[in-house]
Formats: structure tokens, C-alpha cells, sequence
């Protein structure tokens, strides 16, 4: 009872913190996202757990904090979600999601360490899983169809040999 008592509690937090997100000039919410390949190869991307059902997996990704460049977000979400550390690649594009009010800015992250424990694997019980690409399209599908889209556009960007 008291692990799920400080779940609840760390997620009010995190809701409590929301407020002080930034908004662009039409009102949408500014987040920011990687997709974490695990490798330039970029076969395989790092899924986390969501706070809402544990058995529903996720693209790290949260709100820009005032004052934050997106890319500098985007790396501090892969870190506090994921306890992946790497390095920034491109920006992939600019995502809307009208229904939820947000701007998310993703990017190509290549994981280079990943922390044994990090901030929301101790908050939250957050898991993480590497997934194949198409793998992970399908555990997206069902209730994150827009994060499909940011594996899409990866997809249409990368070289070929």
C-alpha cells in the first residue's frame, strides 16, 4: 500500500510541476521527445512505461520547463523517464495533438549508457524495453497512434546504403 501511496503522490507532483510548462502564443502545451535508438543503425528505439498503465508502453517525452530550449528538454525527459544518456541527433519534426493542446518537439537520440537506476524507475516503477520498430508501432497503435507517426517520419528519413 505504501509503494502505491508515493506513486500517487510523486504524480501529483508531476502534475503540481505542469503548471509551470510553457505555451506557445496559440495556447498549445511546448513538449519536447526523443525517440532513443539504441543504435545509428536505428533498428531498435527504447520504450518506457506509462504513469497511467504500467502495462502500455510510451516515447520518453514531458513538458519544456520555462525558459528550456526543446532539444535540452527532449535530453532531460530521455534521462529523468528513461536513465538514458546519449547524444541529440536531429530534430525529427514538430508534432500537434489538438485533443491534448500540445506541441511536441521530437528528436533522433542515440542511447549511449543507460543508468542502472534513474529518477522514475525508483518514483514510478517505470520500466523500459527495446523494441524492434515495427514492434514498437504496434504497442503504440492502440492509444499513442500520434508517437506512431514520430517512428514514421524517422523511418522516411533514414540512408539507405
Amino acid at each position: 500500500m505504501s509503494g502505491e501511496t508515493d506513486r500517487s503522490s510523486t504524480i501529483k507532483i508531476m502534475k503540481d510541476a505542469a503548471v509551470a510548462r510553457t505555451y506557445d502564443a496559440d495556447g498549445l502545451r511546448r513538449r519536447a521527445a526523443c525517440l532513443c535508438f539504441k543504435d545509428r543503425t536505428e533498428k531498435e528505439i527504447l520504450l518506457i512505461s506509462s504513469t497511467h498503465d504500467v502495462e502500455k508502453w510510451i516515447v520518453p517525452g514531458g513538458g519544456i520547463d520555462p525558459g528550456e530550449e526543446s532539444v535540452v528538454a527532449a535530453e532531460r525527459e530521455a534521462l529523468e523517464e528513461a536513465g538514458a544518456t546519449g547524444v541529440v541527433d536531429r530534430l525529427l519534426g514538430i508534432f500537434e495533438n489538438k485533443e491534448k493542446n500540445t506541441r511536441t518537439w521530437v528528436y533522433a537520440f542515440y542511447v549511449v549508457h543507460l543508468e542502472d537506476h534513474w529518477t522514475e524507475s525508483k518514483s514510478l516503477d517505470r520500466r523500459r524495453q527495446w523494441f524492434p520498430l515495427n514492434d514498437a508501432k504496434k504497442v503504440l497503435s492502440a492509444h499513442k497512434p500520434l508517437q506512431v507517426s514520430y517512428i514514421n517520419v524517422a523511418e522516411g528519413m533514414q540512408i539507405t546504403p
